[in-house]
């Protein structure tokens, strides 16, 4: 980075457009001749000599000597900063239902998924020193990211996530399946602080795991579980196709497992929440960002290099250049 140290020293510079109107005043006025002739037509066409041509040389010398005379002064630095983190971040699985209920239209502009698409985008990027993964299920679970401070890779692929039926996928809800992956990638984590953040709007009706079980292990090894259950009560419009009548929406009723969810996240230490629209799910994580903080010591150090001395001579050499020629080559009579 660059700097000026005093920076008020540089408002000298404005002097100097004073300096030069005053030359020029005085260059005018002394345009008077000294001696009268009849007539100058013989002179018209002589040339002008090279004293003659470099007159006004000095004065621009003597103003390039002192506005960097003036920068010289105002001490300009270049400096390099450095950045010392000490502790550590805290791990991070999300965990984001991708089942075909999830196509629900209660979670305005679009639907469930894309709203907590959305929404997990903007909490990875309110981190900073935490690694976060992301795990992705419907009747099987999938590692979409692994544990990675690289947020950008990380969001792209959350943008990639669709609806298990879109993708040719069993649909299905396998919640504890989906718990279990994420613990398991969090297993050898050497984190102090280890967390999964698991978004449903179903009931467990796939795989061998059971929820509770899952919550088991993961409090067994320190992993906290906060839970969230989206959906609105007693039903929402899911789009459905239809050979014959083509796309229709149809109202589904909740299938939502509150008491389910919540023994998971008192098992594991963490908390249920119940996300009944796009704000609320996004109130939802802003309070699990807030709860969950990393316990970092940020110290910045810059250090910064004198540069004045790349002004000061060449405004050294400019003003001594300027008197000699003024008591030299271009000496004036009084």
């Amino acid at each position: 980075m660059f700097r000026f140290a005093t920076p008020g020293i540089l408002l000298l510079l404005l002097a100097l457009p004073a300096l030069l109107y005053l030359y020029v005043r005085r260059q005018r006025a002394e345009q008077a001749p000294a001696w009268r002739f009849s007539s100058l037509r013989l002179m018209a066409g002589a040339p002008a000599s090279a004293r003659v041509r470099s007159r006004h040389v000095p004065v621009a010398l003597r103003l390039a000597g002192l506005a960097l005379l003036v920068a010289a002064l105002a001490r300009p630095q270049t400096g390099q900063s450095r950045e010392v983190v000490r502790g550590e971040g805290i791990d991070i699985m999300l965990v984001l239902d991708m089942s075909g209920s999830m196509a629900a239209e209660d979670f305005q502009p679009q639907n469930r998924l894309a709203a907590a698409k959305e929404v997990v985008k903007e909490f990875v990027q309110s981190r900073q020193y935490d690694r976060i993964g992301l795990v992705v299920f419907a009747r099987q679970s999938y590692l979409q990211c692994p544990l990675t401070l690289d947020y950008d890779v990380l969001t792209h692929l959350v943008d990639q996530i669709e609806l298990a039926p879109d993708m040719g996928l069993d649909d299905g809800t396998a919640i504890g399946v989906a718990i279990g992956t994420a613990v398991n990638h969090l297993r050898d984590s050497q984190a102090k602080s280890k967390i999964v953040v698991l978004l449903t709007d179903g009931n467990n009706n796939a795989g061998p795991i059971d929820p509770v079980t899952a919550a088991q292990a993961a409090h067994a090894l320190g992993v906290k579980v906060y839970a969230i259950g989206a959906g609105q009560p007693g039903g929402a419009p899911i789009p459905a196709h239809d050979p014959v009548f083509g796309r229709q929406t149809l109202n589904m009723p909740t299938e939502l497992d509150e008491a389910t969810l919540t023994e998971v996240a008192k098992t594991a230490d963490g908390l249920y929440f119940r996300a009944k629209d796009s704000a609320g799910l996004r109130q939802i994580y802003q309070k699990i960002s807030q709860m969950e903080q990393s316990k970092v010591e940020i110290k910045r150090y810059t250090r910064y290099r004198e540069l004045a001395g790349w002004a000061l001579l060449p405004a050294i050499g400019l003003l001594a250049a300027e008197l000699a020629l003024r008591h030299t080559w271009l000496r004036t009579l009084p």
